[in-house]
This record gives structure tokens, C-alpha cells and sequence, in this order.
């Protein structure tokens, strides 16, 4: 039989990660298109020593859990918050998601009805701008600097739009690996109250900062949280989202949503028509690895950026190559992508068609932005590929451009 998808589907048939991972399949593809962290940091000894002690302890793991998620891990990180960070926060006001992709849809799905205005950075997550998409928002890009969102630029739109949302991420967004200035932090927030928009921020990467030691133990006081900042003031202007899978392991699917207690019980109820709840056994071996065994927490974290820093650097090197002269671009100084601009009058989906003819994909930047504002750009991850896989990909987009400049 012929199927009559629904209209807001047709987008999600045709991703272009789609193809990208049918091309995956041959051995010789690379791929710096994904978001994902690298495999040999993932703590498979340590996380192994967790599973059989939290397997052979008790049958009752394996049994339904807590829609809100394992107490113990929601008491964890909690009182990790309070001891790193400086954000207070209790338990009763975490849900555990499936990931922050997850936790996003919850708040959509909670709050935004079709027609809904919202709106996000310019550009912003991908996976953000679909869950939007299928809720019928109507989503309204705002521009940003090397600072973060444009107050001047935000206002305008909450007095012509009256949204509901504001769906940002401060450190390290995804695609472009901006860190908000605490002063831009600082006026988003206080526009948020004034015109009463709920700020759902994501901050996914907000632990893989670059930079000295000394910079790293004081990053939360330089750049706090929008959630810090607001509770710090007795506010609920905020959801706060994050996650394991960028730190420990995506396989773990263990994400997290912080909020008012209001917000938080909503979320709960959706996500029980959904999954009923998030791997309780997951759940119970992280809170034994983050909690009980002998790895070490801030060391795991300072051994990420220390790598995921080489390999910036080493990107960054490929970049001076003579392919990429008309490419612009600001290194970050945390996350795990690269914002290329393209050569004037390069399409991203045009160059990822020629890369992926060379075996070497991206993400296109017209998927981060509402009607490919952005499709001049491109996201590279730097995180996930090794120095060969990096050195052989750079090489091959680099060919694919010069395929389009010699044409001009």
C-alpha cells in the first residue's frame, strides 16, 4: 500500500544524515558530519566494573523504575552542581531523560501548540529546529555575535512576536561553539523576565571547555549558567538541559532537565505516555561509576578537553592549507564543532553532494538555521575522527572546494 505521511514527516525522510549513513557503511567513509564524542575515552573498563556490580547486586534493576528517574543519581548531580558549579538545585526538580533530545521534545511537546512563536540562536542545533518543526512553531531565528545573542535584535522580536520560548545555548552551542559573555548572559535573562519567555537552555557541551587549569577551575564562576544566574536571583525564568552522552557515553542515553517544579511534573507525565522512563539500569550504572567506583570525575573531564584541544589545533592547522584560503572561520574555545564560512557563493548542500562523491561528509549549515539561512557555512566535529581520519577528511572537502573556486 501507498502511505500518506504527515506533512511535518516529509523533512525527517529526507535528512541528509540519512544518506550520510548509508554512506557510512562502506569501510572507507569518513564522517565529520556527526555529534559525537571519541570512543577511546569512553571508560569501558570502569563502566564494566559498574554493570557487574549493579547486575549481580539485585534482580530488581532489571525491574520499571521511577518515571522521574533513579533518586540516587538525581541526588547525585544535584549535589554535583552545588560542589562544582555553585547551582542549587534538590532532586524533586530533575526528571531524567533520554538524552537532551528527549528533554526537548517533553518541553515542546508540553508547551508550544502550532502556531506557537519561538524562538532560537541563528543558527542553532538541528535537532532542535526538527522537534520544533514537527510541534508546528513557528520559529524565529535571532542573530548573534562572538558574545552571544543580540539583546537589541532579541527585544525586537519578543515585542513583535510575543514567543513563548527561547531555546539558546551559552557555552559552546552547536553549530558554532560560541561562548556567551557573562555580560550577554546577563542582559538575555533579564529581556527574558521583562517579556516573560521561558529560556530553555541546553548546555550539552558546556564541560568541554579549552584553555589552562586555572581557566577551567574558575570557568563556572566566569561563565555561569543562565539557570545559576536565576536562581541565584529566586527566578524560575528557566529549563535547564543537559547530558552524559557528550562526557561519558551516548549509548547511555542519560540526559537530564532542571526546572520548576511545575515544569518538571508536566515533562514527567508526557514522558510516561512516551517510554515511562529512561533505562533504569543505565541509570543505576553511571550513579555506581560517578559515585561509588574509583573513577574520577574531574580528571575524566580534563582529560577530554586536553584531547578534543590537540584536536582542534590540528584542524586548525589543515585550515592553512591553500584549499581553504577563502574559508573564514573563529575558533572556539570549547564544544566539539568548527563553523566554517564557505567561499562566496558556495552552497553547503552542494559541497557536501561533491564530498560525499570523495567519501568525506559534514554537516551542511542550511540545516541550522529555519529556510537555510546558513547555507554558506558548514559544521565540522573535530571530537569523534583521528588524526589520519581527520588529515585524509580535511584533505578531500578541501579538493571538493577547489572543484567550485576553479570554476569561477
Amino acid at each position: 500500500m501507498e502511505f500518506s505521511f504527515a506533512s511535518r514527516s516529509s523533512k525527517l525522510l529526507s535528512s541528509h544524515l540519512n544518506r550520510v549513513n548509508k554512506e557510512q557503511r562502506q569501510s572507507s567513509f569518513i564522517s565529520l558530519a556527526e555529534e559525537l564524542p571519541a570512543e577511546e575515552f569512553f571508560p569501558i573498563k570502569r563502566l564494566g566494573e559498574a554493570a557487574r556490580k549493579v547486575l549481580s547486586s539485585d534482580p530488581s534493576v532489571l525491574q520499571y523504575g521511577e518515571p522521574e528517574g533513579y533518586a540516587p543519581l538525581r541526588s547525585w548531580i544535584s549535589e554535583d552542581w552545588k560542589q562544582r558549579r555553585g547551582m542549587q538545585t534538590a532532586a524533586d526538580q530533575i526528571l531524567l531523560t533520554t538524552g537532551t533530545q528527549q528533554a526537548i521534545d517533553l518541553i515542546t511537546r508540553l508547551l508550544v501548540d502550532t502556531g506557537d512563536s519561538v524562538v532560537v540562536e541563528n543558527p542553532t542545533s538541528p535537532g532542535c529546529l526538527q522537534v520544533l518543526e514537527m510541534q508546528g512553531a513557528d520559529i524565529i531565528a535571532v542573530e548573534n555575535d562572538l558574545e552571544g545573542i543580540l539583546p537589541d535584535c532579541l527585544e525586537a522580536q519578543f515585542q513583535r512576536a510575543k514567543p513563548k520560548l527561547l531555546f539558546a545555548a551559552p557555552s559552546f552551542s552547536n553549530p558554532t561553539g560560541i561562548l556567551w559573555s557573562l555580560e550577554r548572559r546577563k542582559a538575555v535573562l533579564e529581556l527574558c523576565r521583562k517579556y516573560e519567555v521561558l529560556i530553555i537552555e541546553d548546555d550539552s557541551y558546556g564541560e568541554l571547555h579549552f584553555g589552562t587549569e586555572e581557566a577551567a577551575a574558575c570557568f563556572s564562576e566566569s561563565y555561569p549558567a543562565l539557570y545559576a544566574l536565576d536562581v541565584m536571583d529566586g527566578g524560575n525564568q528557566v529549563l535547564y538541559i543537559g547530558s552524559f552522552s557528550k562526557t561519558i557515553a551516548p549509548a547511555l542515553r542519560t540526559g537530564w532537565a532542571v526546572g520548576d517544579k511545575t515544569l518538571i511534573k508536566g515533562m514527567s507525565s508526557l514522558k510516561q505516555m512516551a517510554d515511562w522512563q529512561s533505562s533504569p539500569m543505565n541509570q543505576q550504572i553511571l550513579y555506581h561509576l560517578l559515585h561509588e567506583s574509583s573513577f574520577r570525575w574531574k580528571d575524566h573531564l580534563a582529560l577530554l578537553n586536553r584531547e578534543y584541544e590537540v584536536r582542534l589545533k590540528l584542524m586548525l592547522e589543515l585550515l592553512k592549507r591553500p584549499g581553504f584560503k577563502e574559508v573564514k572561520y573563529h575558533p572556539p574555545s570549547g564544544g566539539m564543532y568548527l563553523w566554517i564560512q564557505l567561499p562566496n557563493g558556495l552552497s553547503s548542500e552542494a559541497l557536501l553532494r561533491a564530498s560525499i562523491r570523495r567519501g568525506v561528509a559534514f554537516l551542511p549549515g542550511s540545516r541550522c538555521s529555519p529556510g537555510k539561512q546558513t547555507d554558506e557555512y558548514i559544521r565540522i566535529n573535530f571530537s569523534r575522527p583521528g588524526r589520519e581520519e581527520l588529515l585524509l577528511g580535511m584533505n578531500l572537502i578541501s579538493e571538493a572546494i577547489q572543484e567550485f573556486t576553479a570554476r569561477r
